[in-house]
């Protein structure tokens, strides 16, 4: 073609047709070449040229602009242009030129390659323009034969598609970067294969997918080597920890198997099964795929695979410190940790219907001590399968020893169907052991929202139910937490008091019936708080039992009585002695006695002049402990009394035993002694004492006529309001000034 000389363009392309054509008849698809001229004619005649043109498997598909704003807008409507071939001089002389920097500039299209094409070599000169604007390459009409402009073209469309698969290739591995980044922070096994699945299907497009692995130590109740299902896309049905042959799809099954089996990638038409093993944890992803993988998506998904195995491994490990920290590793329920977490959500729940409790295993340590551990194991895993039996709607843990959660509906979570669990005995190993169990509850309704307050409100009910003596259950109530937190309060201030100096010890006259002089006091414990308020000792004592202050306590109330002796003592008061009461606490200490030997020697007493008064429950543990401890007492000196006879224990072969000085008739007997038929108990008791030639003093006496009939049966001593109430030191020395 002939182009005037006006124009200053000369012929774009010359005669040529013995050059060989560069063509490659492969592929279907196209690329997008934009042709940017002012000139018809180039558009025409450059279309022609490159008519049958086939680059890397497409042919060309064109696209015309008559202006450089009109190939701005082109350009910004067509994002898979490829190749522009583009004039200089159109409606101005640098219309091509600011076309590249719109492209370059404001698109940010680093991709598209353009080619310079000018018939006016003097507007745009090469080496400026090379220099100065991102172009790819720069051609004159005169120099451009058919040969050349199809190199050029072939060239330009390569360099775009190695630029491409680099794009590409960047691109999916910055997705691979940040799916492995957003998979690490998925703990459980089954969110990781769900988080799996998704990442994938960014990378590649698939239909439906799967992740299987073998489910013994993943899935609930797995314990074959069997694949299963551990996370699925796509699926009409949900397969989520089913076996794999619950897919119905048998190609599948073998294709996911096969992968399994040979342990590499396994591709076909329909889809692929993609290899993952890191560790010795192995498992298969499964993709039916949209269309068929390029070069590129599958090298993706290698490299992704690669990637996240060493995630996979760690889900595993991760999995298995949250067993050790979350799960009993004796009955694989829950923990206490992990129960206090299900309370969470109890406690959150809308279901109002729900209850929670606690389970205890009355006496179970028995178990332990006398058939061994392993049969109390054995006991555990039996009493966890009847449990488990009640169905899955209730949740169980081992949250103690021998101590079990439960959380479940109202009308499944009952104290019938609990004990029911009890009512026949449970084999452990060669054994059958009938045991049964004591329960706390606490329904929804009365149940905080945090996870370890619920724990202790139930806490709260379990303990009052081993309190109780009619039922082994207690429904937790507001009212109950209230009574906790005021006793709580309360040993609080008792501790506080006592650290403070504010107990006091009083004493109680004891008379001689005979002479009417005093021979004893009885000290009786006082607590006066900073306010100048007394507490009752029948709420004070069982605080500080239940403390364990009552060890402090009672060491405290023995060096008071045995100063009180040395006092009485210096003023010449030399026949009285002093009483005290020891707890079960104090006695139950290893070195009691020695505390009891000691206190003497160091106030300088006379030991007979200190009384032990101890109550016959202290001989129901260890009956021979405490006669042997009273037996050294007795031997140093120390009297014995035995306090409230005839209300608890008193077993008489016993008594026989014990090193006593003194009998002691409780309140509770002479209340009615001068009644008619209501004496026995207490005449009894004077009597045996006699018979024993054992001192017998009776207290509580409140009139006459109780002093009377004592009188009249023997009694030796007495004590009560009749003669004189507790009184502090020293309104106790006035007394003895007035009655000796």
């Amino acid at each position: 073609m002939q182009v005037s000389e006006d124009t200053n363009d000369d012929f774009l392309f010359i005669d040529d047709s013995d050059e060989d054509e560069i063509l490659d008849e492969s592929g279907a698809d196209t690329w997008k070449v934009l042709i940017v001229d002012d000139d018809p004619e180039i558009h025409s005649v450059t279309q022609l040229a490159l008519s049958d043109l086939v680059v890397l498997g497409k042919r060309l598909e064109y696209i015309h602009a008559y202006s450089g704003r009109d190939a701005c807008q082109l350009i910004e409507q067509h994002n898979d242009i490829v190749l522009v071939l583009l004039d200089v001089v159109m409606e101005t002389d640098d219309a091509g030129l600011n076309v590249v920097k719109h492209i370059r500039e404001t698109l940010l299209r680093q991709d598209i390659r353009i080619v310079l094409r000018t018939g006016q070599p003097g507007y745009a000169p090469e080496e400026s323009v090379i220099k100065d604007y991102d172009i790819n390459d720069y051609k004159t009409k005169t120099e451009l034969t058919r040969r050349k402009l199809v190199t050029t073209v072939y060239a330009a469309i390569r360099s775009y598609q190695q630029i491409d698969t680099v794009t590409q290739n960047r691109t999916g591995l910055e997705k691979i970067i940040a799916s492995s980044a957003d998979l690490l922070e998925l703990h459980s096994v089954r969110e990781f294969a769900e988080g799996v699945l998704t990442q994938i299907n960014k990378l590649v497009t698939a239909n439906t997918s799967v992740f299987c692995a073998r489910g013994q130590g993943i899935v609930e109740g797995a314990d074959d080597l069997s694949l299963y299902i551990l996370g699925q896309q796509g699926l009409s049905s949900i397969l989520v920890s089913q076996k794999l042959d619950t897919l119905k799809n048998l190609s599948v099954q073998n294709q996911i198997s096969t992968c399994f089996q040979h342990k590499q990638h396994q591709y076909e038409s329909g889809g692929v099964a993609l290899y993952l093993s890191s560790g010795g944890f192995r498992a298969v992803v499964y993709l039916e795929l949209v269309g068929t993988l390029t070069d590129i998506e599958r090298q993706l998904l290698e490299v992704f695979m690669t990637n996240i195995a060493v995630g996979y491994e760690n889900v595993h490990l991760f999995q298995k410190l949250r067993n050790a920290a979350y799960k009993d590793w004796l009955t694989d329920l829950p923990n206490r940790l992990e129960f206090v977490n299900l309370l969470d959500e109890f406690g959150q729940s809308q279901d109002n219907n729900l209850v929670a409790g606690l389970i205890d295993i009355n006496h179970f340590s028995d178990i332990n001590d006398g058939l061994g551990q392993d049969v109390g194991n054995q006991l555990l895993m039996a009493v966890t399968s009847r449990m488990k039996a009640m169905g899955e709607r209730c949740q169980f843990a081992r949250v103690g020893a021998d101590v079990f959660g439960i959380i479940g509906p109202n009308d499944c979570v009952t104290p019938e169907k609990l004990v029911d669990i009890f009512t026949e005995p449970f084999s452990a190993g060669e054994q059958f052991l009938p045991i049964n169990a004591t329960i706390g509850l606490c329904t929804k309704e009365d149940a905080a929202t945090r996870g370890v307050k619920i724990l202790n409100q139930i806490n709260i009910a379990l303990n009052l139910a081993k309190k109780s003596h009619q039922d082994h259950f207690v429904y937790y109530k507001t009212e109950m937490e209230e009574k906790t937190l005021w006793r709580l309060d309360m040993i609080r201030q008792l501790r506080t008091d006592f650290a403070e100096g504010r107990l006091e010890l009083w004493y109680q006259p004891q008379l001689s019936l005979e002479s009417g002089k005093v021979i004893g006091a009885e000290a009786l414990l006082r607590w006066r708080t900073a306010e100048g308020k007394f507490i009752s000792p029948a709420v004070f004592i069982p605080l500080a039992e239940y403390s364990g202050l009552i060890i402090d306590i009672g060491d405290w109330v023995i060096h008071q009585a045995c100063k009180q002796i040395k006092d009485l003592e210096q003023q010449n008061y030399h026949h009285v002695g002093i009483s005290v009461n020891v707890s079960i606490p104090q006695f139950k200490r290893d070195n009691f006695v020695d505390n009891i030997i000691g206190a003497i020697r160091e106030h300088q007493i006379q030991p007979s002049k200190l009384e032990l008064e101890i109550t016959e429950n202290i001989l129901m543990d260890e009956p021979q402990v405490v006669i042997d401890a009273l037996v050294r007492l007795k031997h140093e000196g120390i009297s014995i009394a035995l306090d409230d006879f005839g209300t608890g224990y008193s077993s008489l072969s016993y008594l026989q035993k014990l090193p006593l000085d003194r009998l002691k008739v409780d309140r509770s007997f002479v209340t009615d002694i001068a009644q008619p038929g209501e004496s026995l108990i207490a005449d009894t008791i004077i009597n045996l004492g006699k018979q024993m030639n054992l001192k017998v003093i009776a207290e509580g006496i409140e009139n006459e006529q109780q002093q009377a009939h004592l009188k009249a049966q023997g009694c030796h001593e007495v004590q009560g309001f009749f003669y004189a109430k507790p009184m502090p030191s020293d309104e106790f020395l006035a007394f003895l000034q007035e009655n000796n």
